[in-house]
């Protein structure tokens, strides 16, 4: 096992050792502070926290977009020893008060945008409601005196250290390894939200990892875009980073690809995480407007004039990242299969990982240099450790797998955690896939258990697999594959943008569309072809990282 201290001492020894270094900006205020500066803003918090009565093991909830005073709240509360309850900001208004009830919280901190929709009566439990925004008060329960208390903040703070905030002042809770730290309610693609607990323990295993693999490093830039109260953002572009002295930027907006590449530029990250949506997009609007002109097109299929070219592609791409990368982490969800093939031709340095939020979310991951294209790559050693269940004894089935990083439970739902949680502590992933590589501990997956179709004449078939393909097609923005009486059928978003840019009007679109399943049907098995395509006007509805709520659709 890695020789790290726990979860809270690295953070302690991390502030103390870069305590004038720069720590955390927001790309759209350009407020910035240094390691010093976001200690004392914790000391001022672990102060509000004490005064309020907050015991250790009581539990925040945190509702809000990215911003600086979120990620204050976040490490202030599992540094003095609260369980903290981050609450995706996309869930809708009975969801987050039903996530604050649930979840026992009795403190909230939340943004000024979100907090119009939020009934402070129906969470009674909460004793006050912070704003994120502003950091005053939006309202307590009769009794509460939290108003005075953050009026009074700034005097308590200097009378606790009359000399000052100094690197020697900084000292957090213990942090044992079975201690619950954070409960993370999944937004899933199968409809049910569930609270995740992890513990200093899970958490520890993913920084430790990070630290180990030198993902981050004192000085290192991120560029962090991904939401933060989701697991896969969190542990790497929050979590690791400031465990180990990096400077974070918050962007703080939608990353569209536009603003996206304006901060790759202004920032120039040596590590990005992000999900394949955004990776693809980025690729669709740099990448094949060149690859596919004309002349292009006759110079990529004479041999050896494109190892001339991949080259200057890949710079171009590098260049729109920053200039300063070492490499892109793509997790959350399948990368597109045309978009990984042409990457790993032209070199660029980008791998696949693989996690979940009941892993905090870390299982796999290989470096870009080591990384086998179509994998999710290498069981994290030491850590985490995987196999394959399988009905009939063959390579293909479930993952599951056991180790560090492997959650608590789900809490209040004993029921949904023994579904998933054997006796011996194995996790059942929900992913079906193989292990392979040389020394068979790459991960290989071939999609969902719960999307799986077995068709009458008894075959699997994975339709994240199919639409992979269709989404490549013309025109095709998005798509789902749902067996219908006992047919597979295809429902397509149509991508209305590069249909106007070729001219096609929405009249031809379902002409293209039979063509599209037409060729689609020469590239797949006999038992996997497409009986019809539906089109439909809008877009999927979303989970937070960008994956279709299939449930929704089948």
């Amino acid at each position: 096992m890695y020789d790290y201290p726990p979860f809270n001492e690295i953070y302690a020894q991390s502030f103390r050792d870069n305590f004038d270094q720069p720590c955390i900006s927001d790309y759209c205020s350009k407020e910035n502070l240094t390691y010093g500066q976001f200690a004392e803003r914790i000391a001022t918090l672990h102060i509000l926290f004490e005064q309020c009565g907050v015991q250790p093991g009581d539990k925040i909830a945190l509702l809000g977009k990215n911003n600086i005073n979120w990620v204050t709240v976040f490490f202030a509360s599992l540094t003095y020893g609260a369980v903290i309850v981050p609450i995706l900001v996309e869930f809708n208004a009975h969801d987050a008060q039903h996530i604050i009830n649930h979840s026992d919280s009795v403190l909230l901190f939340v943004s000024d945008h979100v907090w119009g929709s939020i009934d402070f009566e129906h969470i009674p439990q909460v004793k006050a409601a912070i704003s994120l925004d502003s950091r005053k008060l939006l309202q307590e329960r009769e009794g509460a005196n939290v108003t005075e208390i953050l009026d009074k903040l700034p005097e308590s703070l200097d009378k606790k250290y009359p000399y000052g905030f100094c690197p020697g002042d900084i000292k957090y809770a213990e942090s044992p390894n079975d201690r619950l730290a954070l409960i993370n309610y999944t937004s899933g693609t199968t409809g049910f939200s569930k609270g995740v607990m992890l513990s200093y323990g899970n958490l520890w295993g993913n920084l430790a990892f990070g630290i180990n693999s030198k993902l981050h490093y004192p000085g290192s830039r991120v560029l962090s875009f991904l939401p933060l109260a989701h697991a896969y953002g969190c542990a790497f572009d929050l979590i690791t980073p400031m465990g180990v002295g990096s400077h974070i930027t918050l962007l703080g907006r939608t990353p569209t690809p536009r603003i996206l590449v304006e901060a790759l530029k202004e920032v120039r990250p040596n590590l990005v995480v992000c999900v394949p949506l955004i990776l693809e997009k980025i690729y669709r609007k740099m990448i094949v407007p060149t690859i596919t002109s004309k002349p292009m097109r006759w110079v990529l299929a004479v041999p050896y004039l494109d190892r001339a070219i991949y080259p200057k592609i890949r710079n171009k791409l590098l260049e729109a990242f920053g200039g300063k990368l070492y490499q892109v982490i793509i997790g959350g969800a399948p990368l597109n299969a045309e978009v990984e093939d042409f990457l790993h031709s032209i070199k660029f340095p980008f791998t696949v990982g693989y996690g979940m939020t009941e892993c905090g979310p870390l299982i796999s991951y290989t470096d870009w240099q080591e990384f086998i294209p179509t994998s999710a790559g290498h069981v994290l050693p030491e850590l985490m450790e995987a196999k394959i269940q399988s009905k009939d004894g063959g390579n293909l089935g479930e993952i599951m797998v056991h180790g560090q990083n492997v959650m608590l439970g789900y809490y209040k739902n004993p029921d949904a955690t023994n579904d998933v949680l054997d006796d011996d502590g194995w996790l059942h992933t929900g992913d079906m896939g193989t292990l392979g590589g040389e020394d068979g501990k790459t991960i290989f997956i071939r999609g969902r258990y719960k999307t799986m179709i077995l068709t009458a004449t008894g075959q699997n078939v994975y339709p994240e697999e199919i639409e992979s393909k269709l989404n490549n097609m013309p025109y095709v923005a998005e798509s789902l594959v749902v067996e219908r009486n006992g047919h597979l059928e295809a429902i397509v978003y149509p991508d209305s943008e590069q249909a106007d840019m070729a001219g096609i009007d929405n009249n031809q679109i379902p002409t293209v569309m039979e063509e599209n399943r037409v060729e689609l049907n020469k590239l797949v098995a006999p038992y996997e072809r497409i009986e019809r395509i539906e089109l439909r006007d809008e877009e999927f509805e979303k989970t937070p990282k960008r994956s279709i709520k299939r449930y929704l659709y089948t």
